[in-house]
């Protein structure tokens, strides 16, 4: 028996399903780099005003980029099994409206930065929207394989964005750490899209695993792995022993992870298991960097 359409239920979204545009657990990831190095700019503890609304504005700015870049990509997130469900890819939030979402919550995240810290931190925040909407998402992700590489810069803003809301100001320590969270986006990514490289060779993505052979793809990763780590121990001699000690030991074991992906490549082993042992490995490792950039201060 058909239903008549007009008896047909009509599904109306939901809070949550535009929460799920905004990617919440990206933002998740972006704050953890910021509290860090307000903390450290500050020496101590910054300023709470200063820091709710560095944390609101960043946090409404990476939102605002995710929206907008969920409407940029809902013809190719309708492809692949693991954004099929976004509700822009499905039609259930239209595309006018996420548009008109995305632009509403980045222009919240300006307004607020600017009123309640600077416009340093503010032009920093909107010229990441900018890059990773017209850069990465326009330009870059449907036409190279170093998509990821360049159209990760958006993620290293909250560590200026940060620093120069507390400060008013940028200094060589931000911009180390904006160096290494640029090296660690694609040994980050990388792994997760060779788990998933059929679903973006289907929606015509060009990741590096998609055009490359795991050997290359794993080569590329080591290379970037090692200048990360050797990166981020050029914060030496503005940290203490707890920075130290992590930068080294958890750099050590992020390399060691990636020589093993490799060398499961080079055995022939199926490299899913071990990529994915990798991604989630290097959530943990910028967690632990960052905590300790965090914790520095007051123990050293």
């Amino acid at each position: 028996m058909t239903i008549p359409i007009s008896e047909m239920p009509v599904l109306k979204a939901n809070w949550r399903d535009f929460l799920a545009l905004t990617k919440p657990r990206i933002i998740e990831l972006l704050l953890v780099t910021t509290v860090p190095t307000m903390v450290m700019a500050a020496g101590g503890w910054p300023d709470v005003t200063v820091a709710i609304a560095t944390l609101l504005g960043g946090a409404l700015a990476a939102a605002g980029a995710n929206v907008l870049n969920c409407y940029i990509d809902a013809d190719i997130d309708a492809l692949m099994p693991r954004t099929a469900h976004r509700a822009t890819a499905t039609g259930l939030i239209s595309l006018r409206t996420t548009v008109v979402f995305g632009l509403i919550l980045s222009l919240m995240s300006t307004a607020v930065l600017a009123l309640f810290t600077n416009g340093l931190a503010a032009s920093l925040a909107a010229l990441a929207i900018i890059f990773y909407v017209g850069i990465y998402s326009l330009l870059l992700k449907r036409r190279t394989s170093q998509n990821i590489v360049w159209g990760g810069i958006a993620g290293c803003f909250p560590v200026v964005i940060g620093w120069s809301a507390v400060t008013g100001s940028l200094s060589w320590q931000p911009l180390v750490l904006f160096l290494v969270v640029f090296w660690w986006t694609p040994p980050h990514y990388w792994p997760l899209s060779i788990r998933y490289r059929e679903e973006y060779a289907a929606a015509q993505v060009p990741m590096l695993p998609v055009v490359a052979t795991d050997l290359t793809v794993s080569r590329q990763i080591i290379i970037y792995s090692w200048i990360m780590v050797a990166t981020s121990l050029l914060l030496w001699p503005a940290t203490g022993w707890v920075y130290r000690a992590v930068a080294v030991l958890a750099g050590a074991w992020f390399v060691a992870q990636a020589h093993v992906l490799r060398k499961s490549v080079l055995a022939g082993i199926a490299s899913s298991k071990p990529a994915m042992r990798l991604f989630h490995g290097s959530i943990t490792y910028l967690s632990l960097v960052f905590l300790a950039v965090g914790i520095d201060p007051f123990v050293s």
